[in-house]
């Protein structure tokens, strides 16, 4: 089959690629699925791969200051790399909007532009890092914990820290490809990395023990081959297994004069970092989103150290003080974030449909796969609460992740709050995916910072009623923050002039 790249009229941009949503045979659930369930398995790789650094070295260090300091170096790097995390998320509906109103060549320069960006952003990263190390970890609390917790957490942040530019080179380059509606490519990646880093940790640290060292070594490789591996796919020197980029993908055969090729040549697609600065203009949509996103992530960001520091003080009326709030905080952010995972696949699979659709100016089909990605979440959502409910009936949660009474008593007084909030939390990762495929990242960066202004005028308000539920209200704030992402984004969708129009009121 051949890829016509013609902008000439809507008719053409609706036939111009076979990865659209209108592949025949297949129904709206299935594309979906068929995107989500491989994102979902992409997306849990890396916590993975974190925690298997974890478990090798907690079992093969002889002190506690080990792991300390690495956990003090990996909250840093975690939260650090969180924020650009945008890489991925601006480019996927920017290269699939194009590619699918039929602008391939505009699709490929901006994904080039993206993996520059992403190159030059992460040496920037290193280097600060580098630089700073010593303060950063000092606020992460190694001056706390002491000098050998802070050798172990700078050899830690030292060596992860070169791994900035393959980090963020792996979060454009699955932008790029899921903007060609491809989650597979970077399972199969990620899986790769996660084996040469497992097969790292037990020969470094378990057979030299190397400690934190031999983590961040085994870490820090997988990432770069990971990146390099993810660059020969997207210039076609590697297979992908979705088959549209990679050395297996169709000819495509240019029927415009672009930059690519003279008309009419026969040439493959390939996706290359940008060597030259490009003109304002044709870098604007991509520096517009990628800023937008960033703010709105800094946001969320914000909210949940703000959330963490609060939760230090939630510790009054409970036997254990302090300490028992902030590990109960722990377990339970932990928690929210592996439902997040899981919920962010929706989220994945629906960037990538919507921004098809509407490239390809299918405003129907955009509300179809909006009704079907929220019909999904809410079941997503009520089956995690379901099973969060159980393993709190049974005491399975509690018990599994402390045998500490004063821990557990107050994570039992916020179980229940996050039970109920995963259909909640489920419907704001979907309709986030389902703005991020429009490209209203400007609107969500707005409505996020309005979100958490309510969300933090909530907890001071609670506070002043009664400040001894201090850990209850923390996570009371963290779901009116939810709740206020939820319905400012069903605003937009519902709206009649928005880019989904859900009711249907406008008529096209």
């Amino acid at each position: 089959k051949q890829y016509m790249l013609q902008d000439s009229s809507r008719s053409e941009k609706k036939s111009s690629t076979s990865s659209s949503t209108s592949s025949l045979g297949e129904t709206t659930g299935e594309k979906i699925l068929g995107l989500a369930i491989p994102a979902l398995g992409a997306l849990l790789i890396d916590p993975l791969m974190t925690l298997a650094d974890t478990v090798f070295v907690g079992r093969y260090s002889d002190t506690a200051d080990a792991l300390a300091g690495m956990g003090s170096a990996a909250a840093l790097l975690t939260s650090t790399f969180f924020v650009f995390n945008f890489l991925c998320t601006a480019t996927t509906p920017l290269v699939a909007s194009r590619r699918a109103s039929g602008k391939e060549s505009d699709a490929l320069l901006l994904g080039g532009q993206a993996l520059t960006l992403a190159l030059a952003l992460g040496a920037v990263v290193a280097i600060g890092l580098l630089v700073l190390q010593q303060p950063l970890l000092a606020d992460m609390g190694t001056g706390i914990t002491g000098p050998i917790a802070n050798g172990y957490a700078t050899d830690f942040l030292v060596t992860r820290a070169l791994a900035a530019p393959a980090i963020f080179c792996i979060s454009a380059s699955t932008g790029v490809l899921r903007g060609y509606l491809d989650t597979k490519t970077p399972i199969v990646v990620l899986v790769v990395a996660n084996s040469v880093n497992i097969a790292l940790d037990i020969v470094l640290v378990a057979g030299m023990g190397m400690g934190p060292f031999g983590a961040a070594i085994a870490t820090t490789t997988a990432e770069w081959i990971s990146a390099f591996l993810f660059l020969c796919v997207l210039a076609g020197k590697l297979p992908s297994a979705g088959g549209e980029l990679g050395s297996n993908q169709q000819a495509v055969e240019l029927t415009e004069l672009s930059s690519l090729s003279s008309s009419g040549t026969t040439v493959p697609l390939t996706v290359v970092p940008a060597l030259a600065i490009p003109p304002w203009e044709e870098v604007k949509p991509l520096i517009v989103a990628s800023s937008s996103v960033f703010l709105r992530l800094a946001s969320l960001q914000l909210s949940l150290l703000a959330a963490a520091a609060m939760a230090a003080r939630g510790g009054d009326i409970l036997p254990g003080g302090a300490s028992a709030s902030v590990a109960a905080h722990q377990i339970a952010i932990q928690l929210w974030i592996l439902c997040s995972f899981i919920c962010d696949a929706l989220a994945a699979a629906s960037q990538g449909l919507i921004a098809d659709a509407l490239g390809r100016e299918d405003k129907e089909d955009a509300r179809d796969i909006t009704k079907t990605v929220f019909s999904y979440s809410l079941a997503q959502g009520v089956f995690l609460g379901a099973a969060l409910y159980v393993g709190d009936l049974s005491g399975f949660l509690v018990g599994a992740f402390t045998t500490d009474e004063s821990t557990q008593i107050a994570l039992s007084s916020i179980l229940a709050l996050i039970v109920v909030a995963q259909p909640l939390n489920s419907f704001v990762f979907a309709a986030d995916g389902v703005l991020q495929g429009a490209s209203e990242f400007t609107y969500q960066a707005k409505t996020m910072a309005l979100s958490a202004a309510v969300a933090f005028a909530s907890f001071v308000f609670l506070q002043g009623i009664n400040e001894a539920d201090t850990l209850v209200h923390v996570w009371s704030a963290l779901i009116i923050l939810q709740l206020m992402r939820g319905l400012t984004a069903l605003v937009k969708v519902v709206e009649s002039e928005g880019p989904i129009d859900i009711m249907a009121r406008t008529k096209i």
